[in-house]
C-alpha cells in the first residue's frame, strides 16, 4: 500500500520559486491569484505532480494525503489571527500559497455563502467560547464529519495548511476512511445503509438564523458504487430516526473509530482529505492566548465529479447552500 505522506523537503527551492510569482496579495483579485496558480501547478515538481494526480484520479486506502516538509513562513509569519476574516491587504503567506498550487492541481477553490462571510481562505485558530460544532474549538473535541454532508455543493477535498502547530503538540486531525471501514461491516448493514436517505440536521452557519430548525437535510451513509461507496456521515448532525437505521449508524460508526488515523500536523504540512469517502474530527488542544497559537489554513475544493460542477465554474466561486434531500 502506498504511503499517504510525501516528502516535499526537496521541492521547497522550486516551490517557493514558484510562489514567488503568484500575485502578493492573494485577495485584492483571488480569482486572477487562483488563475495564475492553475498555470504554475504546470510546473510543479514532478514527484509532488504525480502524487497529487493519483490522489484525484483514484484516492487512496487511508482517505487522505499529507505533503510534508513544505516550506513555511517562519521569522516573518504573523501572530495568529482572533479575528475573521483575514484582512483583504494582507500579503500571500507560503502556506497559502501551497493551497492554490496543490489545490488549483485538483481542482477548483471554493467559498461558501453563508460560512465565514463567504471567503474563499479560512484561518483555523482558536477562539474562547467557540460553537461546539466550530473548527475554532480547541478545548473540546471536534468530532466526526464529512463535511457539508448536508449540501449538494459539497467539497470533494478539504485541504489543511499548517503555518503554526500548538504549543504542546498534542492536536490531531484524526481521519476515517469507508474504504478501511467497510471491511468491518456486515452485508446487512452495508446494505441497509447503502442509497438510504436519512434526516441530518445542519451546521450553524447553514440554518438561515434559526436555533434549530432540526433536519432539514436527507443524507444517504453509503451511496455511488455498492463495492466502492462514498461516505456522508456526521455524528453530531446525522439523526436517524428508524430503530434499524439507529444500529446500523452505530455499527458505521464504529467501524469508522476502529480504522481511524491520527496526523499531528507540522509547519509545512498540507493535509487534503478525500471528503466522499472519509470522516474527519480534531481532538483537544490547550491555547495560551499568546499570539502564537495554532494556525491553519484552510480551502475546500470542488472537481468534475459527484455532481459538483456544472460548467462554468471559477476557483474563487461562491456558492449557496442547497440542502440534500
Amino acid at each position: 500500500m502506498a504511503s499517504p505522506i510525501v516528502d516535499c523537503t526537496p521541492y521547497r527551492e522550486p516551490l517557493l520559486a514558484l510562489a514567488a510569482e503568484l500575485p502578493d496579495v492573494p485577495r485584492a483579485d483571488l480569482y486572477g491569484f487562483l488563475q495564475q496558480a492553475k498555470e504554475l501547478a504546470d510546473r510543479l515538481p514532478e514527484g509532488l505532480a504525480a502524487a497529487l494526480d493519483t490522489f484525484n484520479a483514484e484516492g487512496s486506502e487511508d482517505g487522505y494525503l499529507l505533503l510534508r516538509g513544505l516550506p513555511v513562513d517562519e521569522d516573518e509569519l504573523p501572530v495568529t489571527p482572533t479575528s475573521t476574516p483575514a484582512p483583504a491587504d494582507r500579503r500571500r503567506l507560503v502556506m497559502e500559497a501551497m493551497l492554490a498550487l496543490a489545490g488549483r492541481r485538483l481542482g477548483l477553490h471554493t467559498g461558501y455563502q453563508e460560512l465565514r462571510s463567504g471567503t474563499v481562505y479560512h484561518d483555523v485558530y482558536p477562539s474562547p467560547g467557540a460553537h461546539y460544532l466550530s473548527s475554532e474549538t480547541s478545548e473540546t473535541l471536534l468530532e466526526f464529519h464529512t463535511e457539508m454532508a448536508y449540501h449538494v455543493l459539497q467539497p470533494n477535498y478539504v485541504m489543511l495548511a499548517c503555518s503554526r502547530a500548538d504549543h504542546e503538540h498534542k492536536a490531531e486531525t484524526l481521519v476515517g476512511s469507508v474504504r478501511k471501514a467497510l471491511a468491518l461491516l456486515d452485508e446487512e448493514t452495508r446494505t441497509h445503509l447503502f442509497d438510504r436517505p436519512m434526516p441530518c440536521c445542519v451546521d450553524v452557519a447553514f440554518r438561515g438564523g434559526v436555533e434549530d430548525p432540526g433536519a432539514i437535510a436527507n443524507v444517504k451513509p453509503l451511496y455511488g458504487d455498492p463495492q466502492d461507496p462514498y461516505l456522508g456521515y456526521d455524528r453530531e448532525l446525522l439523526a436517524p430516526e428508524d430503530p434499524q437505521d439507529k444500529e446500523a449508524v452505530a455499527a458505521l460508526s464504529k467501524a469508522l473509530d476502529d480504522v481511524t488515523v491520527g496526523v499531528k500536523l507540522i509547519p509545512g504540512d498540507v493535509l487534503i482529505i478525500d471528503n466522499f469517502r472519509t470522516t474527519h474530527a480534531r481532538t483537544p488542544f490547550s491555547p495560551r492566548w499568546d499570539g502564537k497559537d495554532r494556525w491553519l489554513h484552510r480551502v475546500y475544493i470542488r472537481t468534475d465529479r459527484n455532481g459538483q460542477l456544472s460548467g462554468g465554474e471559477r476557483a474563487g466561486d461562491v456558492v449557496s447552500f442547497s440542502p440534500r434531500r
